[in-house]
């Protein structure tokens, strides 16, 4: 529609109205009219109604200038009203008579630039402005710079985001300007008239932003004629693409894709634009039309509202006034203050919200850019005076569940969402602690996450198998609140504090039940897991509640009587969960335990048949509010709040013992058919970023049970859930070899579990370490695996709430700064001395790391002429609520395992040992030495020591299997060549048990014969000493002596290299000859092709199915081994982009390639393998969870036989079969009469004959004329193989799972290379699949080329795979063909 002729139509719309055209009455004869009136809300009102203009449906930004003079004259009335006189005049005014604001207040931008000092910031959310930054003490300390997401202001000037230098320069002022009221500095009679006008304005705003009706206007203006004039208005969503708005919009509207594309921008923008003007009826044609163009299975229409003309004129000039009110309040405090007071001031005796709850209240219906212009006020009035962000306060909270859930099934973004203003009104420390005490904000964040959550709940725990990925991250978002609003403890404890926390707190442990136990898994036997169920969302909760976790522990320990009333109902809500999941297992009957005389009746539960939990939120918390108790002595008031009667113990620990043993399960692969869901989630729960309320708390409660329960019992309950009761208890019986590896990893994880039990003490409370401490041994433990830079320190550290890791404080303490070199970064090198600190089996090191550090240790030790041993290091004690877990050292349980796995690494044929077992066992040996050690050094009879591992392991065993002691299978174990990597470790653990031995002869009573003992030993010592010295002094000259024999040698080499070759390629030849005396030394002639090419060996290959994770040997008569493949076709090598492709359909003949290479099918995988069985099941097991899902718009065609990778989730669409490389021989009889009769001549003659169009389905007779028979016999005039191949054996014999997967693999090529139907019997298949090996070497080769490297040499492991198990099938495919297929 032309310009012109819209004008015409908006005048007659109209009703010829001729405000725009500027027929203005005089401002202040308007205001006059307006005071001397009755009301004045009327009589705007009606001003309103005669002068707002109205808007045109254009996709140009600008407004015409009538327009804009017309909002002129509108907002200039409403200035000469305010002041009373002319508005230049009146502003002048304010400016003068203005107070600076202490605040800067800046609003942020989106990717606008953020500075927080991490010094000075009470928490990562207090943020200031590139321009207070740049001029405030911060510029000097640590700091981090962010990109804004929008709506955030500067925190400069806000005393309670800083602990110093809280205001920049430009932003001090002086005390006196705290104290004045900036309402008194406003002219006369402003503030009575700013109090009428921003009540009114603020009304008819209010109005217009929550109306609904859209024909109709509110009464009072209401036009004295109504016209059929109607706007279509598209609305913005976070759905549709851009692409897809402007094609509906092309399509509906007839525009030009240009007109289409401004249009779209607007409403990007804007959030809303009229884009059809017209009639109610025509109106509704268009939204009809759109609504069809848009809607799909997949996707909602896009919006299309049809509104009046005059509500939308009104709606419109509702965003200037809004605009306009937070250009005037920012001219004056005075101002600010009056609208602050207007838009939260409730009428008495009223139930309706104030004007700016009903506003926040009608947010998630809101457009875009009302949405924006109303947030800016907000910050701009509101959140810049502490008294009325207090207020505002209230009412958030007051509405926050209703604006959480109208949030989450919103559309938009959380910037524009004015539930984003949670985190300037949490973080305030003093407000949030108002908030909690006064209106129970933690008990309603709470009650908002569980009612968010309960759409989730199965059986009354979360579960998050099925679900919308935005609307749960949507629901997460109040997770952030909950932590925003912990983040400051109160200093100093109300009795209504405590109240209303508790209160909090009991709904908090209401979430928690519904997490614990949730989503279990149980073992897979025998059959895969056909589809992996989801585990992310449950794991980010965990990482979400991780810092959540932690605080909330720490503000129940900033008070005693908070933290014994929280550790009560922790308690109470854990006995709950335990007595119901006990009440389902009630059948289970109760089995009595002995071992060693000491007894203990368990229900049965095995792990690897049952169901069992990752997530145990409740049992964790209960773990680290007892290390609380135990950290502040409250420990011992627990007995007034949870009676020994009460506390059943075994029942605590079970939960987090399941969870452990199941990670040892893992690790023995016997959850390996479980799929790799299972092995993330172990992953994950080890990972630093969940490791501290996960795996930490769980190893706490086996601390706190082991610290309560009698050793002995605790040890035979272990023992029980890792299922390793009969294995300690019985001799061994023959097993199958699998479960023979399986039950030995168990024991090396039952082992490590006991050394992790007793010697994990880095933890406050847990035993005598201060916050450092901890950061200290985790660098140091870092460090010993290789030098590190900061930046992956600072990755592999825990963070606090703050993202603080601590690094700082300690890194200078143990390590040294290499800088960097020419190349490379700086790292930290650990300082010697540190060393002694090493623990070999920390518990926060993955196997890998653990292997890494033990290498680098022993390297170093070999460096400095050291023995290899690696022993414990030396540990702080205990608190005194933990004291007795090291008797678990010291018990007879724990005796018998340690002879046990001792014996049979002494007994060579016994199959239940390995290595790992053995130098744990060592390593719990020194524990338990060490242990004893320092109680003797500490007393002064030995009647007064309590432990006494030393008189135990020196005793002879209680059974026929174990008689002998600890220490004389020591000595013997020194003796099994098999342990000869453990020999410096077992003679270290001797050595302690002669420390031992000494200490506790020194603390008994003397004698002359033990004094002449004693003297003896001495001077064995000396001599032993003096012998070692020599023995190593003459290691070190015969190495210096080998080294300078080397050195000489290679000279010799260097200097003769001529020789050398002469006499070494002979040496070689006889060296090849001989390991293969079969092949004659004449046949090694490196020919490929030909009568004379060289015989082939076979080819042997292993493979492990990503699937079950099962090797296979893969052989030519067994189950198919597969890769998963994606072929497409590929314009990547044409030498013209704009030629059309016209190689496909069903008449193209693909046997010669076009030069231009304008269009190939190249054959790509990932180069991950699977049965072809598992690969089929999993194939039908995707289809069928797909088939009814037909609202889910998936990522891949699966009617065209496209797939997801089962493992790195690449694009596929067929498989490839790997085909091993057989062994052939010629048959010399046959090829000497070929080469005599085919010459090559006649065979080029053959050759040019088939390309040139050899009908294959011709006669013999045909096939004969054409191609000249020669003496040799065709036995089939198809048989192109007998052109190739001279004398070779008879093609070998595939399975039938291999020709299916062969068939299936040249199917897809000819249907994706050719754009046809599947058809297995067209004879171009063949030619396809040849084709599609010779583009993709190609392109590779092309690829390589560019970057200077050569074919296949240079291609990772899993790329050089794809290409070469290619040119093996399709090598074979044509032997295949011939005699199977076509």
């Amino acid at each position: 529609m032309a310009a012109a002729e819209e004008d015409e139509e908006m005048k007659e719309f109209n009703g010829g109205r001729g405000s725009v055209t500027g027929n203005w009455p005089a401002p202040d004869q308007v205001v006059r009219n307006w005071m001397e009136g009755i009301d004045l809300r009327s009589g705007m009102y009606r001003h309103f109604m005669e002068y707002v203009p109205p808007v045109r449906c254009s996709g140009s930004e600008g407004k015409l200038p009538e327009e804009e003079q017309a909002y002129h004259m509108l907002l200039q009335t409403l200035e000469w009203f305010l002041f009373g006189e002319s508005p230049e005049v009146g502003f002048a005014k304010l400016k003068q008579n203005n107070t600076t604001s202490q605040l800067c207040g800046r609003v942020f931008k989106g990717r606008e630039t953020t500075y927080s000092c991490r010094d000075c910031a009470i928490d990562p959310t207090c943020v200031l402005c590139m321009d207070c930054f740049q001029n405030s003490v911060h510029r000097n300390h640590r700091y981090k710079m962010n990109s804004s997401f929008g709506g955030g202001f500067c925190d400069c000037g806000d005393i309670e985001a800083w602990k110093t230098g809280p205001t920049c320069m430009k932003h001090e002022h002086s005390p006196s300007e705290d104290t004045t009221n900036p309402a008194s500095q406003l002219p006369v009679g402003v503030a009575e008239r700013a109090q009428e006008l921003f009540t009114v304005i603020f009304m008819y705003i209010v109005d217009m932003l929550i109306w609904t009706e859209d024909k109709e206007l509110p009464l009072g203006l209401q036009p004295r004629e109504k016209m059929d004039s109607y706007f279509c208005v598209m609305f913005n969503d976070e759905q549709h693409s851009f692409d897809h708005v402007i094609y509906s919009l092309q399509r509906s509207l007839g525009c030009s894709q240009k007109e289409a594309q401004d249009y779209t921008t607007l409403i990007d923008k804007e959030g809303r634009r009229a884009i059809k003007h017209g009639t109610l009826l025509l109106c509704q044609e268009t939204k009809l039309e759109i609504f069809n163009i848009s809607n799909s299975v997949f996707q909602a229409p896009l919006r299309v509202d049809i509104l009046h003309s005059n509500v939308v004129s009104h709606q419109t000039f509702t965003l200037r006034l809004l605009s306009w009110l937070n250009k005037v309040i920012g001219y004056s405090a005075g101002l600010r203050q009056i609208f602050c007071e207007v838009v939260l001031n409730q009428p008495p005796g009223s139930d309706q919200p104030c004007l700016v709850s009903k506003l926040m209240l009608a947010d998630s219906k809101l457009w875009k850019g009302a949405r924006k212009i109303f947030h800016e006020l907000t910050v701009s009035s509101l959140l810049m005076e502490t008294e009325y962000k207090r207020l505002f306060a209230i009412e958030f909270i007051t509405h926050y569940k209703e604006l959480q859930l109208e949030f989450v099934e919103d559309d938009h973004d959380r910037n524009l969402s004015v539930t984003a203003q949670s985190v300037q009104i949490f973080t305030v420390p003093t407000l949030a602690r108002h908030l909690i005490e006064e209106h129970g904000a933690l008990r309603i964040i709470i009650e908002t996450i569980i009612e968010l959550f309960a759409e989730h709940m199965d059986n009354g725990k979360l579960h998050f198998q099925s679900y919308s990925l935005d609307k749960l991250f949507r629901k997460q978002m109040v997770l952030y609140d909950l932590k925003y609003v912990l983040i400051s403890k109160p200093p100093l404890w109300t009795d209504r504090q405590r109240e209303h926390f508790l209160e909090g707190f009991k709904t908090f442990l209401k979430l928690l039940k519904s997490m614990q136990n949730m989503e279990p898994v149980s073992r897979q036997i025998g059959q895969h897991l056909e589809i992996e169920p989801e585990w992310e969302h449950a794991f980010t909760i965990q990482m979400l509640l991780k810092c959540i976790l932690s605080i909330i522990q720490e503000w129940c320990a900033s008070d005693e009587q908070v933290l014994l009333q929280a550790y009560k109902e922790c308690h109470r809500v854990l006995s709950l969960c335990s007595n119901e999941c006990s009440q389902r297992n009630a059948r289970k009957q109760y089995n009595t335990l002995t071992m060693c005389g000491h007894s203990i009746s368990l229900k049965r539960y095995l792990v690897s048949r049952e169901s069992v939990s990752i997530h145990l939120p409740l049992s964790r918390l209960l773990a680290g509010l007892h290390v609380h108790l135990s950290r502040s002595g409250a420990i011992n008031k627990l007995e007034e709040f949870v009676p020994s009667s009460d506390f059943h113990i075994e029942k605590l620990m079970d939960y987090p013992l399941r969870c452990l043993v199941l990670m040892s399960q893992v690790s023995a692969d016997m959850w390996r058919r479980n799929g790799f869901s299972l092995v993330n989630q172990v992953y994950y729960y080890r990972n630093v970023k969940c490791r501290e309320e996960m795996f930490d708390k769980d190893i706490i409660m086996l601390q706190i049970a082991a610290s309560i329960m009698e050793p002995n019992r605790f040890l035979i309950f272990v023992l029980n859930r890792y299922e390793l009761f009969e294995v300690f208890s019985k001799a061994p019986v023959g097993r199958n070899k699998d479960v023979i590896q399986q039950t030995n990893v168990l024991i090396e994880e039952l082992l490590h579990l006991i050394i992790m039990v007793v010697g994990e003490r880095y933890v406050p409370g847990v035993g005598h370490v201060m916050k450092d401490d901890v950061t200290l041994r985790e660098v140091i433990h870092l460090l010993c695996i290789e030098p590190m830079p900061h930046s992956e320190l600072a990755k592999l550290l825990p963070e606090n709430e703050n993202n603080e890791t601590g690094l700082e404080n300690v890194i200078h303490q143990v390590a040294t700064f290499k800088k960097p070199g020419l190349s490379g970064h700086g790292v930290y090198e650990l300082k010697p001395e540190c060393l002694k600190h090493f623990n070999l089996f920390f518990y926060h090191y993955y196997k890998s790391q653990q292997t890494k550090a033990e290498e680098e240790q022993k390297k170093k030790k070999k460096q400095a002429n050291s023995d290899e041993a690696l022993p414990p290091p030396a540990l702080p004690q205990f608190f005194p609520t933990f004291a007795k877990v090291v008797n678990i050292l010291n018990c007879d349980v724990f005796m018998l395992i340690l002879r046990t796995v001792l014996q049979r690494a002494v007994d060579s044929i016994s199959q239940l040992c390995s290595e790992a077992m053995i130098q744990k066992t060592l390593h719990l040996v020194c524990m338990a030495l060490q242990e004893e050690q320092r109680q003797l050094k500490e007393v002064i009879a030995e009647e007064d020591v309590t432990f006494d591992v030393y008189l135990k392991a020196t005793r002879m065993g209680s059974s026929a299997v174990n008689a002998e002691s600890i220490l004389s299978l020591l000595e013997k174990l020194k003796h099994v060549p098999q342990l000869d990597a453990q020999k410096d470790m077992i003679i270290y653990t001797l050595q302690m048990f002669d420390i031992v031995k000494k200490l506790r002869e020194k603390s008994s009573t003397g004698s002359p014969d033990i004094d002449k003992q004693r003297e003896n030993e001495t001077v064995q010592d000396k001599d032993k000493a003096e012998r070692k010295r020599k023995a190593d002094a003459a290691k070190l000259y015969r190495q210096k002596i080998m080294a300078q024999i080397s050195a000489m040698q290679k000279n010799f080499i260097e200097s003769n290299k001529h020789l050398y070759e002469k006499v070494t390629e002979p040496q070689k030849q006889e060296m090849i000859i001989a390991e293969n005396e079969s092949i004659p030394p004449a046949e090694y002639s490196g020919v490929a092709l030909g009568p004379m090419q060289d015989a082939t060996a076979m080819e042997k290959i292993i493979l492990t199915c990503i699937l079950c994770q099962e090797e296979q040997e893969v052989k030519t008569d067994e189950m198919a081994m597969v890769l998963t493949t994606c072929v497409q076709r590929s314009t990547a090598l044409t030498k013209n982009s704009s030629r059309i492709i016209t190689n496909i359909g069903d008449n193209y003949d693909p046997i010669i390639m076009n030069p231009n290479l304008n269009c190939g099918t190249h054959v790509g995988s990932c180069g991950h393998v699977m049965h072809a069985t598992c690969w089929q099941t999993y194939f039908e097991a995707v289809q069928n969870a797909t088939r009814n899902r037909v609202h889910l718009e998936m990522l891949f065609d699966l009617e065209n036989g496209e797939f997801l990778c089962p493992l790195c989730k690449a694009l596929c669409n067929t498989v490839i079969p790997v085909i091993p490389l057989q062994a052939r021989n010629l048959d010399r009889k046959d090829t000497e009469t070929i080469e005599h009769m085919l010459t090559l001549s006649r065979w080029l003659e053959n050759v040019s004959a088939r390309t040139c169009g050899l009908n294959v389905s011709g006669t013999k007779g045909e096939e004969s004329s054409l191609i000249q028979v020669s003496p040799v016999s065709w036995k089939s005039p198809v048989e192109f193989r007998s052109i190739l191949c001279f004398g070779v054996q008879s093609p070998v014999k595939y399975s039938k799972s291999i020709t299916e997967m062969l068939l299936l693999f040249a199917t897809t090529v000819y249907r994706v290379g050719l754009k046809v139907a599947p058809n297995e019997a067209d004879p171009r298949v063949p030619l396809m699949a040849w084709s599609a090996c010779a583009f993709t070497i190609q392109s590779t080769e092309n690829m390589l080329h560019d970057e200077d490297k050569v074919l296949f040499g240079s291609l990772p492991d899993r790329q050089f795979l794809g290409p070469t198990w290619m040119l093996k099938t399709i090598g074979q495919f044509w032997i295949l063909t011939s005699s199977t297929l076509w």
